[in-house]
């Protein structure tokens, strides 16, 4: 299924779509796991668009975008670390997320890396054990004048072989 999904380059032109994609997703798809306090800190990282921007170009950023809308977006540092992955609250659960994961995964184990890690809000966990990432730590992160937890999760990536396809 997620070989259907449209990957792309970020582009600059994007940064504004993409500011509103992680905003609308913290907001609406991690309410049982953070209050609203929470979120708003959360969501301020990126009030800067030109920061923001900046580093999404600083990593290698994927978008997917459906039928002209931006659907999420995935940002792979310095080859092992899954910095950011976000999917529109609209295209959640729809493969989104599970694409860009593989591509950023398949990314990082070309490019040499044999563990990747990710810090998965409380929100992700899930999504990232479904994946093979294991648990390695908690972590309290401080966001203005709020503490929001995450965890630490990492995923040997297997060896390249060769499909027999």
């Amino acid at each position: 299924m997620t070989q259907s999904i449209p990957l792309r380059p970020f582009l600059p032109k994007d940064t504004v779509g993409l500011r509103e994609l992680f905003a609308q997703a913290i907001e609406e798809l991690t309410q049982e796991d953070y209050d609203e306090d929470q979120r708003a800190a959360w969501v301020s990282r990126v009030a800067d668009g030109e920061s923001f921007a900046q580093r999404l170009a600083a990593a290698t950023t994927l978008v997917v975008e459906i039928d002209g809308e931006l659907s999420g977006f995935g940002s792979l540092k310095d080859n092992r670390v899954i910095d950011m992955l976000y999917v529109h609250p609209h295209f959640a659960g729809s493969g989104v997320g599970s694409a860009l994961l593989d591509a950023l995964e398949r990314l990082a184990k070309g490019r040499g890396t044999e563990t990747i890690s990710v810090d998965a809000s409380d929100t992700a966990q899930i999504f990232f054990e479904d994946k093979g990432y294991v648990a390695q730590s908690r972590n309290s992160v401080p966001l203005q004048d709020q503490w929001l937890m995450n965890t630490t999760m990492t995923k040997t990536l297997t060896p390249a072989t060769k499909d027999k396809a």
